[in-house]
Order: C-alpha cells, then sequence, then structure tokens
C-alpha cells in the first residue's frame, strides 16, 4: 500500500486518534501522517469533516472517514492481516458495544477531572464502577480478545496512556491498583507491546493540555 493512499489527520494528544495509529501500525499499513492544532483547525479538516470538525480523519484513496471507532471498523475490513474484530457477528457485536463503553468513560472520567467537590465525587464513583464492570471482562485474559491485542484494547487504550494523568490532574483515583488487578494486568500488557511501546503519547505535552483545559474550564464557573 502506497503512502501516498493513506493519509490520517490527527493531534498527538489525541487518544482518539492514536487509536487510529494503533490500528494502522498493527495491521502494517503505511501511511502519512497529517498533524493538526485543535486550537486552530486547519481549512482541510473542517472540510474533511464538516459535521464535527474533529480529528482524526482517514483519508483513504482521497475518500475521509471521521470517528474513531467508525475508522477501526473500516481499517480492519480494508485490510485483512491482523483481525481486530472477532469473526463470529455475536462476538463482533459485543466488541462495538464494548468501544461505545470506552468513549462514555473516556468522556466521563474527562469530566471529573475538570470539576471538583461533591461534583467530582459523583462522577468519579460512576467511572468507577464501570471499571468494576471492566475488570470483570478482563479477568483472566491478557488481552479483551485473548492472547493479541484487538477492537477492545485499543479502544479502551486511553486508560493506560491517559487516565493516569487525568487522575494527577484531577487529584482523584478511578482505577484502585488492588481492586482493579485485572486492569492493572492489562495495562501492563498494553504498554509493553512493541507497536503500542513505539506509539505512546507525550506525557509532557499531555499534562500541560489537561493543566488548561482543567483551568479553562474552572474559569467558566461562576464567582
Amino acid at each position: 500500500m502506497g503512502r501516498e493512499s493513506v493519509k490520517l489527520f490527527s493531534c498527538v494528544l489525541s487518544p482518539v486518534g492514536r487509536r487510529v495509529e494503533w490500528a494502522l501500525k498493527l495491521k502494517g499499513v503505511d501511511y502519512e501522517y497529517v498533524e493538526e492544532d485543535i486550537f486552530n483547525k486547519s481549512t482541510l479538516l473542517l472540510e474533511l469533516n464538516p459535521v464535527h470538525n474533529k480529528v482524526p480523519v482517514l483519508v483513504h484513496h482521497h475518500k475521509p472517514i471521521a470517528e474513531s471507532l467508525i475508522i477501526l471498523q473500516y481499517i480492519d475490513q480494508t485490510w485483512n492481516q491482523y483481525p481486530l474484530l472477532p469473526q463470529h457477528p455475536y462476538q463482533r457485536a459485543l466488541a462495538r458495544f464494548w468501544g461505545t463503553v470506552a468513549d462514555k468513560l473516556a468522556k466521563t472520567s474527562w469530566d471529573a477531572m475538570c470539576r471538583s467537590g461533591e461534583e467530582q465525587e459523583k462522577i468519579v464513583n460512576e467511572a468507577r464502577e464501570v471499571m468494576d464492570k471492566i475488570e470483570e471482562e478482563i479477568k483472566g485474559k491478557k488481552f479483551f480478545g485473548g492472547e493479541n491485542i484487538g477492537y477492545i484494547d485499543i479502544a479502551f487504550g486511553w486508560i493506560p496512556c491517559w487516565l493516569p494523568l487525568w487522575e494527577e490532574v484531577g487529584s482523584m483515583q478511578i482505577v484502585d491498583p488492588l481492586k482493579h488487578s485485572a486492569i492493572s494486568a492489562w495495562i501492563t500488557n498494553f504498554v509493553t507491546h512493541p507497536v503500542i511501546k513505539d506509539c505512546l503519547p507525550p506525557r509532557d505535552k499531555m499534562l500541560v493540555y489537561s493543566l488548561r483545559r482543567k483551568q479553562d474550564y474552572s474559569s467558566t464557573l461562576p464567582a
């Protein structure tokens, strides 16, 4: 596959954009990466994703595809090597379900980081309840699909990379290493995988960005 056939418009700080990078690298797809400034989006990005104006956007043979989970499914159907989704329709549906859970939990965790007091505590408890269910799902497995990284692992890939930093910025704890021992083991397995290890986001830049967004939220609150 020629590099000119596949382009990824993303941002180094985007957890959903990183999903697409991981999928392409796991499948060995050659692609051109285009960095976007999420605070000053290019005209081209707005043209490629006119509905949401967000990264990531995958362009394959000049046709744009938006939304990370949809892009993952497109990648898996387009390049057969290293399957990400299960073959059985029911298992495939379950994987897609957990992908939606991953997105909702990421939003909940991000909201918890930005808030404080009783409001934060309520949101953190909601996130912990979901983590308890994820703990049961991953228990006894190396990865969610077994021995290899798959769709669900990539969907939840923000947990090892972004969640510890959000917990730090928000002075909170969502993953308890003692209570969520299976998740903790999965985190180690995920970030030490050769492909993932070589494509991790820069922690220093993520920290600056997260602090900025928390401060931006705080500044919008009534005095």
